[in-house]
């Protein structure tokens, strides 16, 4: 039993120390924006073959989202994201770039949610009924 309680102490010790490591994660594509001039491409090509393929690509505006994102990780409660990249090309019919935009931790706003709901009517009626509902609510009739 002793030894049971010393290893159960030596554990929660060499968790304690593992959890003060400090760790790097990084999200999407490693965008280095100090080495990349974005201006230098000219088409969807070079995009691909400079970028690889996207993250997101939205087919009915024909735009190209490339996202990086950098975050220092201590334990569950401290996280802090040190740098987040997202670059949007738009292209034209002919597959050349129309324009490029980017942006990063500074064009970040927070989005407030609202606390309306859709009504569920499934619900408000029951599953049973909502299941059963056409059983049993005519009178059949005796005439002929």
């Amino acid at each position: 039993m002793f030894v049971f309680h010393r290893l159960l102490l030596i554990l929660l010790i060499f968790t304690l120390f593992v959890s003060c490591n400090e760790k790097i994660l990084y999200s999407g594509k490693i965008i280095n924006e100090e080495n990349f001039d974005f201006s230098k491409l000219q088409n969807k090509e070079e995009v691909i073959d400079k970028l690889g393929n996207p993250n997101f690509i939205d087919p009915i505006e024909k735009k190209y989202y490339y996202f990086s994102e950098k975050k220092y990780v201590r334990n569950f409660f401290k996280q802090r994201i040190t740098n987040r990249i997202m670059v949007v090309f738009i292209f034209n019919e002919n597959e050349t770039i129309k324009s490029v935009s980017q942006y990063d931790l500074n064009d970040e706003q927070d989005v407030k949610n609202i606390k309306e709901s859709t009504p569920n009517e499934l619900i408000e009626r029951g599953l049973i009924k909502k299941i059963f509902g056409g059983v049993g609510t005519t009178i059949p009739s005796t005439t002929q």
